[in-house]
């Protein structure tokens, strides 16, 4: 029997020395190479007790090592569940609770702060280090560089990715060998992959952007990856010229306009920019083609579905706008009350259907049934309309989530620890637009009657428990939160009073 995930992504690959990945330190890495390794990896997490079906949570740097450990999380039927390097212990403690996670592999500076949520949670704590040390790999050093992969089907689960509604708690969504293939076939087509492309590879790995987009695209045409550990406008600059490709979000595009050695001689060979996890402002798309001659290629995707839509490549890539559906994805504009299709032009809730939608909410029954409809249409919350040559635009977020840097931010949480601070009544949490991040949080506070808040401490507090990337850019002071007659605070209200808040 076939493990169809590891059969199309690393089997072809298996003896190669055709180089996979382009080290920070100058060295490379080949595609034979790596798979001995993760196959070490994988008799490594066999042999720790973990077996087909189990999970594996992993927050780790980004490093070769842990796109090994993912791969042999795959070879051994393993599900993964990456989780954003920003999480907090008492962020930690709940996914891997509710994952159910036999193994938490966490980066080993972090390891005594980690170990007793992964107590608590019955998950084995094991060390892997931005290096490519920790307890993990050195369990590996010595086991057998080939592993026989598991049996699997395409509909078993590969992985979790954790999302969240703007109330309640996050969901695990389920994602399956078929959406993975299903969409990295899709893409490598869609943008013209090859094994002859080299991808500047500077996004996390953590989420399905950097995981599921960058890398299996790569793995998908056999080509390879400058793999660097984050974006840094010096060590992006160095690369570009051995590249072919780039993927990143907003904010990298509008950082590297900043820089004077960013030209079109600079990029004069590249064939591809992708931008994607965040809204591309129509500016910046006009910016980076009057300087480089390059037209950003921006696309529209989502945790519960990878990618849906995409610009052409060949064709017109159209500022303001993500592009058509994917070839097997149905995209439609629906009512959002009554789930009727609406006309095309017309606003309305953004549903899609294909190979690339998941599997449902891990525990979740409920939640599933509420966004993911009998006949396999997924409703993304995203209001949007299409036009008559097919083109998606996304007009807004029906619950209010805020994309900042390329990352999900959603507001509840943040109010929740607004409102626990002294002398706040209440709070409200938005997105206001911004150059750099194409959105930046702003926090609305209203304070008790007498009390004086101080919002530096407040800001101090929020670290404690709040990812960085999460926590306010600004803080303003109200008398009171509008509300409408149902006494619902008017979040449009407070978008629209400070919408030039950071112009």
């Amino acid at each position: 029997m076939a493990n169809p995930l590891y059969d199309r992504l690393f089997a072809p690959h298996e003896g190669k020395s055709s180089t996979f990945l382009h080290l920070p330190d100058g060295g490379v890495l080949t595609h034979d190479a790596f798979l001995r390794r993760a196959a070490q990896f994988a008799h490594a997490i066999h042999a720790m007790g973990l077996v087909h079906g189990d999970r594996l949570a992993m927050q780790v740097e980004k490093s070769p090592e842990a796109l090994m450990l993912i791969a042999a999380c795959i070879q051994a039927g393993v599900i993964f569940v990456p989780l954003n390097t920003a999480y907090t212990p008492a962020e930690l403690a709940y996914f891997l609770e509710n994952s159910g996670a036999g193994m938490f592999v966490a980066d080993g500076t972090r390891a005594e702060a980690l170990r007793p949520v992964a107590g608590a949670a019955g998950s084995r704590l094991e060390t892997l280090n931005a290096d490519g040390t920790g307890s993990l790999p050195a369990a590996a050093s010595g086991m057998p560089e080939a592993y026989d992969a598991e049996p699997r089907t395409e509909d078993n689960i590969a992985a979790f990715l954790y999302t969240s509604g703007t109330t309640g708690r996050s969901k695990g969504a389920m994602l399956t060998e078929r959406n993975l293939i299903s969409n990295a076939e899709a893409l490598a087509a869609a943008w013209r992959f090859s094994a002859d492309d080299v991808l500047l590879h500077a996004l996390p790995i953590f989420h399905s952007h950097g995981l599921f987009v960058a890398t299996n695209v790569t793995l998908v045409a056999g080509g390879a990856m400058i793999l660097l550990p984050k974006f840094d406008v010096d060590s992006v600059t160095a690369a570009l010229p051995r590249a072919t490709a780039m993927m990143g979000v907003p904010t990298f595009y509008t950082r590297l306009l900043e820089d004077p050695r960013f030209t079109r001689d600079l990029v004069a060979h590249m064939r591809l920019f992708v931008s994607g996890s965040a809204p591309l402002l129509a500016e910046t798309h006009r910016a980076f083609e009057d300087r480089t001659g390059h037209r950003i290629l921006e696309r529209y995707g989502m945790t519960e579905t990878n990618m849906n839509t995409s610009n052409p490549y060949d064709g017109p890539r159209i500022a303001g706008t993500v592009g058509t559906a994917l070839p097997g994805v149905e995209v439609k504009v629906t009512d959002p009350e009554t789930g009727a299709e609406r006309p095309r032009g017309e606003i309305g809730m953004i549903e899609v259907r294909g190979p690339n939608v998941f599997k449902g909410y891990w525990q979740m029954p409920e939640k599933t049934r509420d966004e993911l409809r009998a006949d396999g249409f997924f409703i993304t919350g995203d209001l949007g309309q299409i036009d008559e040559r097919g083109y998606v635009t996304i007009v807004g977020r029906a619950k209010d989530l805020i994309i900042s840097g390329g990352y999900n931010i959603y507001p509840k949480e943040i109010e929740l620890a607004l409102d626990a601070q002294p002398g706040v009544k209440e709070s409200a949490v938005i997105g206001v637009p911004h150059a750099d991040f194409g959105e930046a949080v702003v926090a609305v506070l209203v304070p008790e009657a007498g009390a004086a808040l101080d919002t530096g401490a407040i800001a101090a507090a929020l670290r404690e428990s709040l990812a960085g990337f999460k926590l306010p850019r600004r803080f303003e002071i109200a008398e009171a939160l509008p509300r409408n007659t149902m006494g619902k605070v008017q979040k449009t209200v407070l978008r629209a009073r400070f919408a030039d808040s950071f112009a």
